[in-house]
């Protein structure tokens, strides 16, 4: 039995909270012309007006700095590392002798290449002596044939000696051109133990990033003695995605700020744009110049940038909290003339600034209720404590 009475109890309980909350309920969505006859109460809201000013849309993208340019000093030939001339962060001219390799069996590859070649050179006077020789006995021949002396054997033969002597000078000249060349190589190869930093293009001078051996060490070709890098100005690197990719342009202006100088914003521009995304990450590689003439900046800096995609002079601005979803569209509730009762109105919205949002619509004017829109219904009676300006 007394199950029974607390079911009952319960049960009418339950019955008249649902019957309160439909009563009000009613009371809310109750049209205008309803309330004014002694309806539901007035719904208390503050509200903000409608105003038209610049806006603009920004992304805060995180990249990182890199060198405009880099060069890797590496030899041409190998060998023992006599010297190294520069280290980390000293500036390097162009063309600046960075570091010399031990250079002693090149300039002997030099003194055995002059030597061939003055062996190459008296062969080549030996010949040219035959070949004088070789012409003289051929006149003397002919003058002697024409007056009967000489056979036509004996003139055939000079003839072939006096060919065979100028190959032979020819031979000759050939081999001391070897033999130049071989002399020019041996010196050049020596030249090589003088290890230059030539990069091309860029300034005129850069600054040691790298160090990667010591003197005494014995390296072979090609090997990185050093890597110089251009510091001014800097790249940063940004990815974006396809959402944003479509605002970016070349020399867009651009502010980057890193937690090396907080506070601190460094002017930069966009300066190239992937023409395509990148599989993995469907984003797209995006290069800034960045002005460094203080060389404070330096690469493999954590930056966050920040780009304005695009900006309206003239926009319909809204305080963000204004905006209300009904039937799954987005809307704002804007003060009739007498300010006691609202209408809904649906807006789209453009570019999100802060609190502060663009609103695109006809009729959007006047003022738009910021708080309390969630009890509202179109033509709800409304309250109005005071304005918010």
């Amino acid at each position: 039995m007394n199950r029974s009475i607390f079911r009952l109890l319960l049960l009418a309980l339950t019955a008249g909270l649902g019957w309160m909350v439909y009563d009000r309920l009613q009371e809310t969505r109750a049209p205008a012309t309803q309330r004014a006859k002694g309806g539901p109460k007035p719904v208390p809201v503050e509200s903000a007006p409608v105003r038209t000013g610049p806006i603009e849309l920004r992304r805060t993208f995180s990249g990182t700095l890199e060198a405009t340019a880099e060069f890797i000093v590496a030899p041409k030939v190998s060998g023992q590392v006599k010297q190294i001339a520069v280290d980390l962060a000293d500036p390097v001219n162009r063309n600046q002798v960075v570091a010399r390799l031990d250079d002693a069996e090149y300039q002997q590859a030099i003194a055995q290449a002059e030597a061939d070649r003055a062996v190459e050179q008296a062969n080549l006077t030996e010949a040219e002596s035959a070949l004088t020789i070789a012409r003289r006995d051929l006149d003397r021949i002919q003058r002697l044939q024409g007056r009967g002396v000489s056979s036509e054997s004996d003139l055939d033969a000079a003839k072939m000696e006096e060919l065979a002597r100028r190959a032979g000078v020819e031979v000759a000249r050939a081999q001391v051109a070897r033999a130049d060349a071989a002399l020019q190589s041996a010196r050049i190869r020596s030249d090589y133990t003088r290890v230059e930093a030539g990069w091309n293009g860029g300034n005129e001078q850069r600054i040691v990033a790298e160090r990667y051996v010591d003197e005494g060490e014995t390296v072979s070709a090609n090997t990185p003695l050093l890597r110089i890098v251009e510091l001014d100005p800097v790249t940063g690197v940004i990815f974006v995605t396809e959402k944003d990719y479509a605002y970016l342009k070349p020399e867009q202006p651009a502010l980057l700020r890193t937690d090396a100088y907080p506070g601190e914003d460094f002017p930069a521009e966009i300066a190239r744009i992937a023409p395509v995304f990148q599989q993995g990450s469907r984003q797209a590689r995006v290069e800034l110049r960045v002005e460094n003439p203080e060389q404070r900046l330096k690469p493999g800096l954590f930056v966050r940038v920040t780009v304005t995609l695009a900006s309206i002079d003239d926009a319909t601005l809204i305080p963000e909290v204004a905006l209300t979803r009904r039937d799954d569209r987005d809307g704002i509730f804007l003060l009739a003339d007498g300010g006691d009762t609202v209408r809904w109105l649906p807006v789209a919205v453009g570019i999100r600034q802060g609190e502060t949002v663009q609103a695109l619509g006809e009729g959007i004017s006047g003022r738009v209720v910021t708080l309390g829109q969630q009890l509202l219904e179109d033509g709800s009676q409304v309250l109005l404590p005071g304005a918010s300006e």
